[in-house]
């Protein structure tokens, strides 16, 4: 019979049950008992989720307390000698200070580096190696959870980052080759396994992404190398698991590996089932990624259901598997829960709960030829045929507006040297000037107003009057430090991209649509379901008043069209490049009226760039061609004094440096604290023209950064990067930072700027 499966499931909880405990232990107010019992009731709850839903190959190992890949190094025992590890078991406070840096009981030691997790909004913890890394079987984890559920009567599918993806996950200290450590990882993989055979575990899913990505002829070898020895181990069957794009050049690889099933994110990658078919060999089941983990819309059920009809066809029923695309974590748990949403756009949609039904009905329209799912098939027929005609949709007057759109709309009056000039005279800024990225602490007086206002406990008047005080105290506190360019700290947004979400038509947005971004850390995306316009100014009159309050150049803070995009729930039928297009003409106009108010400054925040990039390079060029170019039609309409900031956090900058280059945005601010300055080199080496604020202080640890740590890291800057461009500042915003730990640190920095411009003969004239 056609089974169903599921790769992973949210962790975080419907209600952020996970969030709220973490946070609780971090800050000493419950014990590690008592987090340890909120992790293990939501685990069992989430398993007979799915197992009342019908899902049979129910995973395990997926829960998480932090991130997957820093559990899978916690596992392999390779900790960072920072550490001082002293080689037993790893418990909870050393796997949260890789995560998070430790600055307690005499311990101070940085995070480990965190970057994006492939092409979405999460966040995975870096693996370190060295060149003569050593491993050890060194957490328990993998086999307590399967137990768990066992013991719960639940059978589960242990899931487990391969170690070939493991290895192209980290970085080695000396940047070497971490396909030559594999010989020392390998046996920690098969101790595993062997474990788990005597366990009688009947499946596992190992986790290879990796083979969706470009692969270089060692990685080829090692996949071959590792799958055979790890074979020879476990009794019982593998299904290789690849999401996020397809197998294309890798197909016959993954295909002849010896496991007993392979995945394919058909949501990704429809065009290669019947080549797929076509090659698999005739002893491996096949499991069919219908059900999006990524998106939350419906799923065509009819179209769906041909696909399996197509499997079965060619493999029969026993060999074909129903599944989600990829884990389930980066949607929200639970729809039902959504009680004040448009209902006819929610009649749209699936989270996470609904879309274990979906795939359980496409396995049994599977099993009995689509005569038991009748009713379910009508209503995902009508569904998208009301999607496809719907006037709630398209929006005639954008998709003319957009039509209209012509190349010097894109374009600077200027070049950069000519407008740096402009701007210099202007804004008369010092050497190593010193600002923010734009947020600060979101205390719980301004989160407790905000939620008043939304619930009607307090008028208008009285919420702009709360705000404004928030942000005169912001600015007030900015003067007193001496910061030389200043924010509004953002007191009356939730989140960076729901807050334009909110007021742009073409979005709707959900109470509980909770994801997780990294660790404790959540964003409720907003959800674009239509065209996209900006019916009214969105900041003007915050950026306006806070710039009333100073005579220092206050900053208009915006997120960019790409981050827009990439950071909300995305329609599925219209291209990314349209939506995108759309929201850089809504931000085109909120520039030129920041502008008009007398906004010198004006930062347009694009720290998704990287993360939209194509897996494979040969999509590379297609895409970064029409995201430089909706960036630039955002900005391009304001006046040479006028300075345009973007900023950009935890990505590889060195591949997409000459798109970086192209946005010729005058300031860039990036993420360098925790990577000690390294994602400077791509900047370094492409001899970048323009401005940029290298991060010195790395807001997502609790740690506070010294003086002497921000002046090193600025000397290193300055080794490299003429003077005269950097500009000091953290490197991200500081809304999830409280202000016992904000207000030493940037006191810190303003020292550390001051510091070195005593050192330095370069002065910025104005």
């Amino acid at each position: 019979m056609v089974t169903s499966a599921n790769l992973g499931f949210p962790r975080i909880g419907a209600h952020r049950e996970l969030k709220k405990a973490l946070e609780s232990y971090w800050k000493g107010k419950t014990t590690r008992e008592e987090l340890l019992e909120v992790a293990k009731e939501m685990r069992l709850r989430h398993w007979d989720m799915q197992k009342k839903a019908g899902i049979d190959h129910i995973p395990s190992n997926d829960f998480s307390l932090y991130d997957q890949v820093l559990d899978m190094t916690a596992t392999l025992g390779c900790v960072p000698d920072r550490y001082n590890w002293d080689g037993h078991e790893i418990g909870l406070d050393l796997y949260f200070a890789m995560a998070r840096g430790s600055q307690t009981d005499g311990r101070d030691v940085i995070a480990c580096e965190m970057t994006k997790w492939f092409d979405t909004n999460y966040h995975y913890i870096v693996p370190e190696f060295k060149s003569d890394q050593e491993f050890k079987l060194s957490s328990n984890k993998i086999f307590d959870e399967y137990t768990e559920a066992k013991r719960a009567g639940i059978t589960t599918r242990p899931v487990i980052i391969g170690p070939v993806t493991y290895l192209s996950l980290g970085k080695r200290d000396d940047n070497g080759d971490t396909m030559e450590l594999l010989d020392k990882i390998l046996p920690v993989y098969k101790k595993i396994f062997q474990k788990l055979s005597d366990m009688n575990v009947d499946w596992v899913q190992l986790d290879e992404p990796y083979l969706t990505l470009d692969l270089s002829d060692t990685q080829k070898k090692a996949y071959t190398q590792a799958y055979t020895e790890i074979a020879k181990i476990f009794d019982g069957k593998i299904m290789l698991t690849t999401y996020f794009e397809g197998l294309r050049d890798n197909m016959d690889l993954a295909l002849n590996l010896p496991v007993e099933g392979v995945h394919l994110d058909i949501r990704r990658a429809a065009g290669e089932l019947d080549t797929v078919l076509s090659k698999i060999p005739d002893d491996k089941y096949l499991s069919l990624g219908l059900v999006d983990g990524r998106y939350i819309w419906k799923n065509n059920l009819r179209d769906s259901l041909s696909m399996v009809d197509m499997a079965i066809n060619k493999l029969g029923h026993k060999r074909v598997m129903v599944s989600s695309s990829s884990s389930m974590l980066h949607v929200p748990i639970d729809l039902e829960l959504e009680k004040k949403m448009d209902e006819q756009i929610k009649s749209w949609m699936a989270f996470g709960k609904q879309k274990l039904r979906e795939i359980a009905i496409l396995a049994k329209g599977a099993q009995d030829g689509g005569e038991g799912i009748s009713d379910a098939l009508s209503e995902s027929d009508k569904i998208a045929e009301e999607r496809r005609t719907s006037p709630r949709i398209h929006n005639g007057a954008v998709k003319e507006r957009l039509s209209k759109v012509t190349p010097g709309m894109s374009r600077r009056k200027s070049g950069f040297a000519q407008r740096q000039k402009a701007q210099e005279d202007a804004l008369g800024l010092p050497a190593y000037p010193t600002t923010t990225i734009g947020s600060f602490p979101q205390t719980q007086d301004i989160r407790k107003t905000r939620a008043a206002f939304k619930k009607g406990d307090i008028g208008t008047e009285d919420y702009e009057r709360a705000m404004k005080a928030e942000i005169e105290q912001v600015v007030r506190y900015q003067e007193e430090i001496d910061m030389d360019m200043l924010v509004h700290g953002e007191a009356e947004r939730n989140d960076m991209v729901e807050y334009f979400g909110e007021q742009l038509d073409g979005y709707i947005f959900s109470k509980l649509g909770w994801v997780q971004s990294y660790g404790s850390r959540c964003v409720k995306p907003p959800i674009i379901y239509g065209d996209v316009s900006r019916p009214a100014p969105m900041t003007v009159t915050w950026s306006k008043f806070a710039q009333s309050l100073t005579d220092r150049p206050m900053k208009g803070m915006l997120t960019g069209p790409i981050t827009i995009l990439f950071w909300s729930f995305k329609r599925d039928d219209v291209t990314l490049e349209t939506s995108c297009r759309q929201i850089a003409l809504a931000i085109r106009d909120e520039v030129s009226d920041l502008e008009a108010s007398g906004i010198q400054a004006i930062q347009v925040d694009e720290p998704a760039i990287r993360e939209g990039l194509p897996l494979r390079r040969n999509d590379w060029k297609a895409y970064l061609d029409w995201a430089v170019d909706s960036f630039k039609l955002a900005t391009c309409s304001v006046q040479d004094e006028t300075q345009i900031h973007t900023h950009m956090c935890y990505s590889e900058f060195n591949d997409i440096i000459e798109a970086i280059a192209a946005l010729d945005a005058d300031v860039i601010s990036i993420e360098t604290s925790r990577s000690q300055m390294e994602l400077l080199d791509a900047f370094v080496h492409y001899n970048y023209p323009n401005e940029i604020g290298p991060g010195v202080y790395d807001i997502h640890s609790p740690r506070i950064p010294t003086k002497d740590e921000m002046v090193t890291l600025l000397e290193k800057a300055a080794k490299v990067i003429d003077p005269s461009l950097l500009w000091v500042n953290p490197d991200c915003g500081l809304k999830t930072r409280g202000w016992d730990e904000v207000k030493p640190a940037l006191e810190n920095m303003i020292a550390a700027a001051k510091e070195m411009r005593n050192k330095s003969k370069t002065r910025k004239t104005g």
